[in-house]
């Protein structure tokens, strides 16, 4: 079989095969989607690079390794209730937007609003893979797969998420996820002007914007810890919604100045992207375990082929 060089440097060599075809890894054959639990985040939460919180009413997805006696979690989704506002859902489902009355909105309005948006909608807002597990294609097919069988079990006709990963590898694509138009985070321009008013270090270094806080004289670390507590909760619509909403400051002073400065870079910098992804199995009901090869079986916006699951087992 000819082969195409790549590479072809003093210490790396690298080279294509154009006429390979497309296979699959072996592996994939012994690799099952199924409904998971917090144990199965806990087990793989390190691994992700927002940590640790997770928002409220979360469910689980997790995707297995399992042959010959060996069983491993090497991947989970975490589906949660959808935030109460949402830019980019907005553009996506203009008649979801609040204040469609011009300001005037009842309390029944945005109640009812809110019902319909739980009602059909679900928010993955987590997903990761073991380390060991990934470039072998295993997370566009567990999303896939976990997005049909969540909104089979739950009723859903849409799931959305909002993702800075996307950014940089845009495996949702293959999933079957629509985007919208990436923007820069709401806060870059102010968050930068922050910044540059308290501190010498770059903003995107953490660490270092870390020790200069701890080395500044107590009186100038003091006021900038509180300015930085501040312009978080300003800028941050998670901590005035849902069971926050009428807290105030008082969980934002609790936390620690390293959870803090974290989140705030996270504001500045971390911009999302809005992805959508429709469910094509209306009706459709489907096992508690879906091997993972079933992605192939159909098209990421067709029914799925419950009846071609068995031969993918076999």
């Amino acid at each position: 079989m000819s082969r195409v060089t790549v590479l072809d440097a003093e210490d790396t060599r690298a080279w294509r095969y154009p006429d390979a075809g497309n296979h699959t890894l072996p592996l994939l054959e012994h690799i099952y989607v199924e409904f998971g639990d917090k144990s199965d985040w806990d087990a793989l939460s390190e691994l992700h690079y927002k940590g640790h919180n997770l928002a409220a009413g979360s469910r689980y997805m997790r995707c297995v390794y399992d042959k010959d006696g060996e069983r491993r979690t090497i991947g989970v989704m975490v589906f949660a209730n959808p935030m109460p506002l949402n830019k980019g859902r907005n553009e996506v489902f203009p008649h979801l937007k609040p204040n469609q009355s011009g300001g005037r909105d009842t309390t029944i309005m945005n109640k009812r609003r809110m019902q319909e948006i739980n009602r059909f909608l679900a928010w993955n807002n987590r997903t990761v893979l073991d380390t060991m597990f990934r470039s072998a294609g295993i997370a566009y097919r567990f999303k896939n797969i976990a997005y049909r069988m969540y909104c089979a079990k739950h009723g859903f006709r849409f799931v959305e998420s909002n993702s800075s990963m996307g950014r940089f590898n845009p495996f949702s694509i293959k999933t079957g996820m629509k985007f919208i138009k990436p923007r820069p985070a709401n806060a870059l321009e102010v968050g930068i002007d922050f910044f540059k008013a308290h501190f010498q270090s770059h903003p995107c270094d953490q660490v270092a914007l870390m020790n200069e806080l701890r080395t500044m004289p107590e009186g100038v670390r003091e006021v900038t810890e509180r300015k930085m507590r501040e312009f978080y909760y300003k800028n941050s619509a998670m901590e005035k919604s849902g069971d926050k909403m009428h807290i105030g400051m008082s969980r934002v002073n609790g936390l620690a100045i390293e959870k803090v400065l974290k989140e705030v870079t996270q504001i500045v910098f971390g911009a999302t992207i809005y992805w959508v992804w429709k469910n094509p199995d209306i009706g459709m009901q489907f096992p508690d375990r879906v091997p993972l090869l079933a992605f192939d079986n159909q098209a990421v916006d067709e029914p799925f082929r419950l009846d071609k699951i068995q031969e993918v087992i076999e």
